[in-house]
């Protein structure tokens, strides 16, 4: 399973973006597919989470700001980011699993990663 972020770049506070996460492998749709970032010198936190038939997780710092969809038809995960703030300035990376166990806000659950894409916010 490979997956590729992309979709970064650099914006100013207020403005969006939409990131995606391609995802190799053929059984996609029962994949949990997260998005999560990793600011300079800090550890990598959870963004949001996606899992078909179930409910949609997001951090507290992004919710009603960003949203996370999938499309099963073109193995694509997608981060909406709206209102974007200097401190959501990170490497924005997706992983995903096709496991049903692990919590869905630990690095440690997901099992593939991408490259990660960079995110700067200008204020």
């Amino acid at each position: 399973v490979q997956l590729q972020a992309s979709g970064g770049g650099l914006v100013q506070a207020g403005d969006s973006l939409r990131l995606s996460c391609v995802v190799s492998g053929r059984t996609f749709s029962s994949y949990r597919v997260a998005w999560f970032r990793q600011a300079p010198g800090k550890e990598r936190q959870f963004v949001a989470r996606i899992r078909s038939g179930f409910p949609t997780y997001y951090a507290d710092s992004v919710k009603g700001r960003f949203t996370i969809s999938r499309d099963n038809d073109k193995n694509t995960v997608y981060l909406r980011m709206n209102s974007l703030k200097p401190e959501d300035t990170a490497v924005y990376y997706c992983a995903a699993t096709s496991s049903y166990t692990g919590t869905y806000y630990m690095t440690t659950t997901y099992n593939y990663w991408g490259q990660g894409t960079q995110v700067t916010v200008s204020s």
